[in-house]
């Protein structure tokens, strides 16, 4: 972290199936300026993130200061095997590249819908390299899948005081690659979105700065979007 001089920030990586351990694990975080911890948008031993057994997990990374955050990782696949008929020597398969936001999008689904983030208003989630495109036809259809499953059903999953997608808004910031087209994005939703590149991976964007510089010319500016440029990861780190 020094070496960073304050433009570096360490990610931990934590496992939800033990609350007692990361409530450990999360005060040492917290003790050392650790703001960001990496989890599985999956899960947790069967059980959905919201389930009720998991409130005291979300307790603990809103009292240390500690915001959990979903990204690439060689996690459990969403859809059956049988979905996935990439040959043994592919290096990245190819089903799980067009649908990387899938995960991050049914967790968050999962924590709006069922009165998470309405239980822990100060729970912050980030979303990183997990693409954004997907994010306004997302808060379109949670909006209208509850609005429609609450009337038919006769009341919604959750009381929500808000819409779904104000939780969203609210509460949920998403990395989005120069190559989205921020400006369209941030039209559609508001500025809830971050730079983002895979740098120094040579799989990523090897001139990230100049290409959010050129999405610039296309309207984008600190000025009109603080949040793409810093007060969205601002936000995350509690900074």
């Amino acid at each position: 972290m020094r070496d960073g001089r304050g433009r570096l920030k360490p990610v931990a990586h934590l496992t939800l199936r033990d609350p007692e351990w990361l409530d450990a694990q999360l005060a040492a975080l917290d003790r050392a300026g650790i703001r960001l911890a990496m989890i599985a948008p999956a899960l947790v031993d069967g059980r959905p993130l919201s389930h009720r057994e998991h409130d005291r997990i979300w307790s603990a990374f809103v009292h240390h200061g500690v915001t959990p955050v979903f990204h690439v990782a060689d996690q459990r696949r969403p859809f059956d095997d049988g979905w996935y008929a990439d040959p043994p020597e592919a290096f990245v398969p190819v089903l799980e590249s067009v649908f990387l936001w899938t995960p991050p999008a049914l967790a968050c689904a999962d924590l709006i819908l069922n009165g998470t983030l309405e239980r822990f208003p100060d729970l912050r989630i980030g979303i990183v390299e997990l693409s954004a495109i997907w994010v306004p036809l997302f808060l379109l259809m949670l909006d209208g899948a509850h609005a429609f499953t609450a009337r038919l059903n006769g009341r919604p999953l959750a009381p929500l005081a808000h819409k779904p997608s104000e939780y969203f808004l609210r509460q949920v910031r998403v990395a989005a690659f120069a190559y989205e087209q921020p400006t369209r994005l941030i039209r559609q939703t508001g500025d809830v979105y971050m730079c983002c590149s895979d740098y120094p991976h040579s799989e990523g964007t090897a001139t990230p700065i100049p290409d959010y510089d050129n999405q610039g010319a296309h309207g984008i500016s600190v000025d009109r979007a603080p949040g793409l440029f810093a007060d969205n990861v601002g936000y995350l780190l509690r900074a």
